[in-house]
Order: C-alpha cells, then sequence, then structure tokens
C-alpha cells in the first residue's frame, strides 16, 4: 500500500485501497478484505493521512461460545514530516521521512490499527445473557430453570467474616 508523494501537488488528495487480509499479514480473525479510505493532506514540509478503515473479523462470543461476525472501523491519523527524526521523539502518530522521500508505504500502521480495533471482549450482542452455569444452557435462546441463588461453599468463610465486622 503505497502512496506515491514525489511531484504530487500540495493540497488536498483522496486515495482508496481494498487489500487482502493476507498481503497485510493479519489473517484470524480478519476475514474478506479491508478497504481503506485515505485523505492526504500534503504541505510544504509535512503529509498528513486522515485513514478510515472497514474491516470485518470473526470472533466468538465471550458469553455464549456463539460465533459471529463485527464490522470493524477503526478511524486515524498519521503526520509524516520531512527531516531527521528528533531523539526524543515519543508521539507514535508522528513519522519522519527523509527529505528526498518519494512515497509513503502505509501497510504498517493499517495493519496496527486493525489489531488495535480488536475489541477486548468479544460480544454477539451488547445484552448477552451468556451461559448457564449450571447446566450450559444458552440463555439468549432458553431459560433453563437452575437455582442460581446457591452460594457457592468456598465463599461462606468471608461472608462470616463480613458479618462479624458489619456487627461490630
Amino acid at each position: 500500500m503505497i502512496i506515491k508523494i514525489a511531484g504530487l501537488s500540495e493540497g488536498s488528495h483522496s486515495y482508496q485501497f481494498n487489500e487482502s487480509v493476507n498481503k497485510l499479514e493479519l489473517g484470524s480473525p480478519f476475514s474478506e478484505n479491508i478497504t481503506v479510505d485515505v485523505e492526504l493532506n500534503k504541505s510544504h514540509n509535512q503529509v498528513i493521512l486522515n485513514v478510515d478503515l472497514k474491516a470485518s473479523a470473526v470472533f466468538e462470543c465471550d458469553r455464549c461460545n456463539k460465533v459471529f461476525e463485527k464490522k470493524l472501523n477503526p478511524v486515524y491519523k498519521v503526520v509524516y514530516f520531512f527531516g531527521n527524526e528528533p531523539e526524543d521523539n515519543i508521539d507514535t502518530n508522528i513519522v519522519y521521512l527523509q527529505p528526498d522521500a518519494d512515497k509513503i508505504n502505509i501497510a504498517p500502521e493499517m495493519r496496527d490499527y486493525a489489531l488495535l480495533a480488536i475489541p477486548m471482549k468479544k460480544l454477539c450482542r451488547e445484552d448477552c445473557k451468556g451461559l448457564c452455569p449450571v447446566c450450559g444452557t444458552d440463555l439468549n435462546e432458553a431459560d433453563c430453570g437452575c437455582e442460581k441463588n446457591g452460594t457457592d461453599s468456598r465463599w461462606l468463610p468471608l461472608m462470616d467474616l463480613k458479618k462479624k465486622i458489619n456487627n461490630n
């Protein structure tokens, strides 16, 4: 995913890419192709990319174990400066290019932001009820009728301690 910047006039330019997940070295859980809309703004000493990435991924729900597909849509900005990188550069959204650079490879940033878009908690839907801890029934589909109010005997000593503290 190369954008040629040599000879590019100053101002705003639009690009669209459609790449396979294999070419970007993403693989599972990503499926289909990744579509990227790039708005490039070039000035004398910098290039600013506003990127809108669209990807599909297949996950297994953390609560009910169902397989589901989710659309991911990270939006990010990367600033490229022409010149030498300062020693104390800590900003990850600023990249320094050699003054004679003629192209920008956006594939590494695309890969990173696609991976960062994977949710930490993968839910098939926000109100997923999960599985019954007693019988394993999917509570989204049916109510199993199991007794869920019972207290695990391992917690009884702590509950006794709590009662003693509250009584004092």
